[in-house]
């Protein structure tokens, strides 16, 4: 390792942010997200300049990356996220992705290859960074909360897809080739996954839980490690390996032990929440350009452009197409706000249009910047819609939401 003191750097800054937003959160509670990333800015080489980078510093980044969307493709929940949900999540994206790429065209005076790029962006939702708070509010479980998941994913796996298809570097219909090559393989690994298990599975299992073998939790990190390989070999994203991995490993843990997956899951998370994810948002604030934000007028100005179009390109058909059963109060509002969320894409899709030289960096500054903003600000207006229709509904009418206490 080149640069050790950076990395006890990142893993104090992990330690201090939660300390961070659990002081603030007496009087405004704030994700801690913010702080991880706000956190990554300081120490970085436009304030402190105390980071630096290096191969295990960017390998642990990128697990992390893989982590968030592997945790974001875990919780979707099959049984409940199909039919005219389904439906109505993913003509919500296709009109999104419409809409992204015809602004972005406009934007950049028909570019098309930073049209792709910025659009791209536009239409991602950040599935991971939306229902860990939902859950900590109680409103996972629910009909709201299955709406949220379901066009989340979609939000989610949709730009994943449209990276994999555009930004491979293969003509389209290569590209549709090996796509198509790897969800066959991926709908064998489910196959698999939703067949009994032998009892031996189960048994070695519920006898390893407790113990320093840990069976299951060396079995998920294998499945992940298996997909992103997969993706690796076909030549795409390996975010689409991450989610793909989530997506089953839900399906083999509820199939063969579905007693003990939620203490599994519980593992996978803290080993997650606790330590990848952390790292690769502290590591997003330390690439973060803030000079290129601050240079000039364009950028800033660009801040809050696209927090707007995230808004329009991705809340409103959000809001147009919600199930008939959001149609009135609060909710169908709060679902755009929730859908709008971005943060983890933008950054990957931001990422690939710098590499590609694509975006010019204060372009690829500002939307990094009002993703940020939107994790910051969209989840609270959302739950303020909510506690409010909770309110105007008054007491003893239920609402479509499991009702928690609001992290907000």
């Amino acid at each position: 390792m080149e640069h050790p003191g950076t990395l006890i750097l990142i893993m104090a800054m992990a330690v201090l942010a939660p300390l961070l937003a659990y002081a603030v959160g007496r009087r405004l509670s704030v994700p801690v997200v913010i702080f991880e990333i706000s956190l990554g800015i300081i120490i970085g080489p436009d304030v402190l300049g105390w980071a630096h980078h290096d191969a295990v510093i960017d390998a642990l980044s990128d697990l992390g990356l893989s982590m968030l969307i592997f945790l974001a493709g875990y919780e979707i929940q099959f049984a409940a996220v199909r039919g005219d949900t389904l439906r109505r999540s993913g003509w919500a994206w296709a009109v999104s992705f419409a809409a992204g790429l015809g602004i972005a065209l406009a934007l950049t005076g028909a570019d098309l290859a930073k049209s792709l790029v910025i659009g791209t962006a536009l239409t991602s939702t950040a599935l991971g960074a939306v229902l860990p708070i939902l859950r900590d509010s109680g409103r996972l479980e629910g009909r709201f909360g299955t709406v949220v998941m379901a066009f989340g994913a979609v939000g989610e796996f949709g730009p994943i897809i449209a990276m994999a298809l555009l930004f491979s570097g293969r003509s389209p219909g290569a590209a549709g080739a090996v796509l198509a090559a790897f969800a066959l393989v991926t709908a064998g690994a489910v196959f698999w996954a939703v067949r009994p298990r032998p009892p031996w599975f189960a048994r070695i299992i519920a006898g390893t839980l407790h113990s320093s073998g840990q069976f299951a939790v060396r079995f998920v990190m294998l499945l992940l490690a298996g997909m992103l390989g997969l993706s690796h070999v076909f030549g795409l994203d390996t975010l689409l390996g991450a989610f793909a991995a989530g997506m089953l490993t839900r399906l083999v843990l509820q199939g063969a032990v579905p007693d003990s997956s939620t203490e599994i899951l519980g593992r996978i998370e803290a080993m997650g929440f606790g330590f990848l994810v952390p790292f690769f948002y502290i590591v997003t604030g330390i690439d973060f350009d803030l000079a290129a934000l601050l240079d000039g007028g364009r950028p800033l100005v660009l801040l809050p452009v696209f927090l707007l179009l995230f808004l329009l390109v991705r809340g409103a058909p959000a809001y147009l197409l919600a199930p008939r059963d959001l149609a009135g109060g609060a909710e169908r509002p709060a679902l755009a706000l929730f859908a709008s969320t971005c943060l983890p894409l933008v950054v990957a899709i931001t990422t690939i249009g710098l590499d590609e030289k694509v975006l010019g960096a204060g372009e690829g500054a500002a939307l990094v910047a009002a993703a940020m903003v939107s994790v910051l600000t969209f989840p609270l207006l959302a739950f303020r819609l909510l506690r409010r229709g909770a309110g105007a509904a008054g007491p003893g009418v239920p609402s479509l939401s499991a009702e928690g206490a609001d992290p907000w």
